[in-house]
């Protein structure tokens, strides 16, 4: 094979980058590249260095299957933790010399029996690279997603979106605009308090917030989870059962949800005394409609004197004067916009372009849609991790991206060459996914959440079940799915959720 041919090729060395590649070589793989346009692995946690950044999965939790972590200092990590955490695993691993970091793919095109790739490295030099597979581990919270708003340009003052943070700029006694009140806002609000911030914190809607009850582990605690007799697998198992039982108050079970959403009032209650300001942070659709955040800090953030809650949308930037979707105006000094990422449109499906010409972004173009959310009909030997209805609202992510390396693992050794998904089961896998989905409140909350595809109003991140469903369906897939391979016990249209 020639030296610009290599049998996979992963792009982004994140968590599921890095979870594919430890797949590959237990399974003897010996010629493999990770593309990586970074400067270093990590992927989201490379890039989101704001105040305050930090997993809301329990550590032991939020870690690779075969190297749990008996060090995480605190039971949620904060990110620059989680960062040396991906670093260390690559040396331990020994990838470092599969990665090609500071390199971009520009386009990858289907040739016959290969993947054609563009790649930019950060020297401006351009090279082709041949793929026998493509494995796309891109992410899914890599491309800030800015608002449209005008004037935003015209803003007087320095503004950023939290996941490319200015660290040049001091924030003691400025007044800071910060947009959003999601996950990543609910983390930094109390840390710009704690630095002295005067905030105008723009609500379009309020979050359901649940206590988050962490604390750092002790000493003693760090040394009986690295001595091996079992507590830190007990640990993790226990985690993993409690995260589970959470699917069913997220995806809409009355019970389970109303139970949660009292415990969340309760929580709001016991935080902020004003009834006008405990009036608006109070969620006004359904529980799990959004993502369900976890915080002990952002209500007193919000009751404090240094921050003024504004319910609106921000809808307009006049040089140093923000202007909300309710025409008041407010001066402030730094603009931070904490509002989100491209899920549903992923920027990388404009780059990849499969059989008869046609782009993954035109076939996604109601929606991002894949067999056993991996692989795609009309894109040959291409893996997508971390792609349609792979995401979770109730546990660990990491755990669903290894399951599908294990599912890519599996494919390559026992259906070797060319590999197409036919269209009818890509079809019926997402016909099942909707029916799965119809009665949940992502889709019937009254809300509006990045699960759900703007054109199609299909659930297209999520996936509408347990990580244990996930496990049993990829499992069972037999070859099936593809084109021209024995067929066997797998059945496409199985029930996804017991």
């Amino acid at each position: 094979m020639s030296a610009d041919r290599v049998p996979v090729v992963i792009i982004g060395a994140g968590f599921a980058g890095i979870a594919m590649a430890m797949q590959l070589q237990r399974s003897g793989w010996d010629s493999f590249v990770i593309i990586e346009r970074g400067d270093s692995v990590g992927g989201t946690w490379r890039d989101n260095h704001y105040p305050g950044v930090a997993c809301d999965v329990p550590s032991h939790l939020y870690a690779l299957r075969d190297h749990p972590n008996p060090d995480w200092s605190s039971m949620f990590a904060p990110g620059a933790e989680i960062h040396r955490y991906l670093r260390a695993v690559v040396d331990e691993e020994g990838l470092g010399e599969r990665l090609r970091l500071q390199t971009t793919m520009s386009a990858a095109r289907w040739c016959t029996d290969h993947w054609q790739l563009t790649l930019n490295s950060a020297d401006g030099r351009v090279s082709e690279l041949r793929a026998d597979n493509l494995v796309l581990a891109c992410g899914r919270l890599t491309e800030p997603r800015l608002p449209e708003v005008p004037g935003l340009d015209s803003f007087a003052g320095p503004w950023f979106h939290t996941a490319r943070w200015d660290h040049r700029i001091d924030l003691t006694d400025a007044r800071v605009g910060l947009v959003g009140t999601g996950a990543s806002a609910v983390q930094l609000l109390p840390e710009l308090v704690r630095a002295g911030s005067r905030v105008l914190l723009y609500q379009r809607s309020a979050a359901w917030i649940m206590p988050r009850q962490g604390r750092d582990y002790s000493p003693t605690e760090r040394r009986r989870f690295a001595a091996g007799n079992g507590v830190l697998e007990r640990t993790r198992e226990r985690l993993l059962v409690e995260g589970e039982e959470r699917f069913a108050s997220r995806s809409g079970d009355p019970v389970a949800a109303g139970a949660a959403a009292e415990v969340a009032r309760e929580h709001l209650r016991s935080q902020v005394a004003d009834a006008e300001l405990r009036a608006a942070l109070t969620p006004d659709h359904a529980f799990g409609c959004k993502r369900v955040l976890l915080s002990d800090e952002f209500y007193p953030a919000v009751a404090s004197d240094r921050v003024e809650l504004v319910s609106s949308a921000l809808a307009g930037v006049d040089r140093s004067s923000l202007i909300a979707a309710d025409g008041s105006r407010r001066d402030c000094d730094v603009l931070v916009l904490a509002t989100g990422f491209w899920t549903t449109r992923q920027p990388y499906a404009e780059l990849v372009v499969g059989e008869q010409e046609r782009s993954l972004a035109d076939h996604w173009a109601s929606g991002m849609t894949a067999f056993a959310s991996t692989v795609v009909s009309g894109f040959p030997n291409l893996f997508v991790l971390n792609g349609p209805n792979a995401s979770l609202g109730h546990n660990s992510s990491v755990l669903m991206a290894e399951e599908q390396a294990g599912y890519v693992s599996r494919t390559l050794h026992r259906f070797p060459g060319v590999r197409r998904v036919r269209p009818s089961a890509e079809d019926a896998w997402t016909r099942e996914i909707a029916i799965a989905a119809v009665d949940t409140p992502w889709l019937r909350g009254g809300c509006r959440n990045w699960y759900v595809d703007e054109r199609s109003g299909r659930l297209t991140l999520l996936w509408p079940g347990t990580i244990d469903d996930f496990h049993r369906r990829l499992q069972a897939a037999d070859g099936s799915e593809f084109d021209q391979l024995p067929r066997g016990r797998f059945s496409p249209t199985a029930s996804m959720v017991p």
